[in-house]
């Protein structure tokens, strides 16, 4: 075995470890490889916003993977050409602002657990400012992988990602009753 596959072998098996010990780890008995975030509690969220003031088309959803390191789409594409305001979609911290390999990134660490990120953004707003759901935060910037006609928007729920569209404001949650007969 290479130096280079027992470092990748020892990173699988610390990974796996750690990932034994999370709280959210099996949530719904899924055995090894399957983890789920905690329900997200919509009441302690509030009321979020789209981030793109521009549009609110959505040119890819998100596609929750099969396990942690499974192909998906963790999180939306949304229509933004460079230059579209980008707002804060919740009420609270910016958590990071700045260069992600090759493009530039947002993020926004806000009640009840949920940090959402929105690239590639040309912030207005630095680490640790506090934001309020609408205030505007940056622009549109080139890069992403889009090919320039989109931001991405994704939201983990301590660290497991969650569909973003299930937390803006135009979208009714669904609830269910119980039946009658």
């Amino acid at each position: 075995m290479t130096v280079r596959a027992s470092t990748l072998v020892c990173s699988a098996l610390a990974t796996m470890c750690l990932g034994m010990l999370s709280p959210h780890a099996y949530a719904d008995g899924g055995g090894p490889g399957v983890t789920v975030a905690a329900p997200v509690d919509y009441e302690a969220a509030g009321t979020w916003t789209w981030p793109i003031v521009a549009s609110r088309a959505v040119l890819r959803h998100f596609e929750a993977p099969a396990t942690a390191y499974s192909a998906g789409h963790r999180g939306v594409d949304l229509l933004a050409p460079v230059g579209s305001q980008v707002i804060a979609p919740a009420d609270g911290v910016v958590s990071f602002a700045g260069r992600v390999v090759d493009r530039p990134l947002l993020s926004i660490t806000s009640a009840g657990g949920l940090v959402s990120s929105i690239e590639p953004v040309e912030a207005s707003v630095s680490e640790g400012d506090l934001v309020t759901a609408g205030d505007v935060v940056g622009i549109v910037a080139v890069g992403g992988h889009c090919s320039d006609i989109c931001a991405h928007f994704g939201v983990r729920l301590y660290g497991e990602y969650v569909n973003p569209i299930a937390l803006l404001e135009t979208v009714p949650r669904a609830i269910l009753l119980p039946v009658r007969g």
